[in-house]
């Protein structure tokens, strides 16, 4: 099977509760491996330490206990800049609000992860490569509409390419959906599966739509801190 792209192994989490005499565990000794090119959900109620469980894949919140390594490496023994720079490389990350610039068109949002510095050298391919996204997810005659002049699935797909304007190994997912109408959501959804297939990134799903998660090749439920496969 070889090394997985990225492997947990006995992460735990711990919040200092107000006041600070105790600990309230969030994660309890995760495992997981994903694969390149594969494809997750992660569902469970709310307050389950699923968007923590996000943020420790994504290099963004380091855990308590346990280790997260890239391709065997551990990624919180990197420096903070070669952390931000992994990041930016090898991650994308899409998010129920999608967080774009209401000042820029959708061309100019999706090459935003491209202005990083260092990046210069790739500026061009990046925009070719951001043109040809958004071509694909059906917004090549809007590249320089704003965002309030987008739809809310417009605005779901410029974020998604977004996410993916650097070509990333790892796509980060944080209830992509639960913005959006139904139909919207089915479409976001399909996009996603067309581009973890095309593109081979591995798409990790944290998401409440039972819908969506049915279409990952795996679904993961956390629970009390406990991830298990269903």
């Amino acid at each position: 099977m070889g090394t997985p792209l990225v492997e947990l192994s006995g992460v735990t989490k711990t919040f200092a509760r107000p006041g600070g005499t105790s600990e309230t565990p969030v994660l309890r000794a995760v495992d997981l491996e994903i694969a390149a090119g594969d494809s997750l959900a992660i569902v469970g109620p709310s307050g389950s330490g699923k968007s923590t469980l996000l943020s420790i894949l994504g290099g963004l919140e380091p855990p308590s206990a346990g280790a997260v390594r890239w391709q065997g490496r551990d990624l919180y023994a990197l420096p903070e800049h070669e952390l931000a720079g992994f990041r930016n490389r090898e991650l994308g990350f899409l998010f129920q609000a999608h967080h774009l610039l209401p000042q820029l068109g959708a061309l100019e949002n999706a090459l935003v992860p491209t202005l990083v510095k260092g990046g210069e050298s790739l500026r061009g391919e990046r925009e070719a490569r951001a043109r040809s996204l958004l071509a694909a997810v059906g917004l090549a005659e809007r590249l320089a509409h704003r965002p309030a002049e987008l739809s809310g699935g417009e605005r779901a797909r410029v974020a998604l390419v977004r996410a993916l304007v650097n070509g990333p190994r790892l796509l980060l997912a944080d209830e992509p959906t639960g913005a959006l109408d139904a139909y919207a959501a089915d479409e976001l959804g399909t996009l996603l599966l067309e581009l973890n297939r095309r593109e081979g990134v591995a798409l990790v799903v944290v998401t409440h739509a039972e819908r969506l998660a049915a279409r990952m090749r795996r679904v993961h439920e956390l629970e009390d801190g406990r991830l298990r496969a269903r």
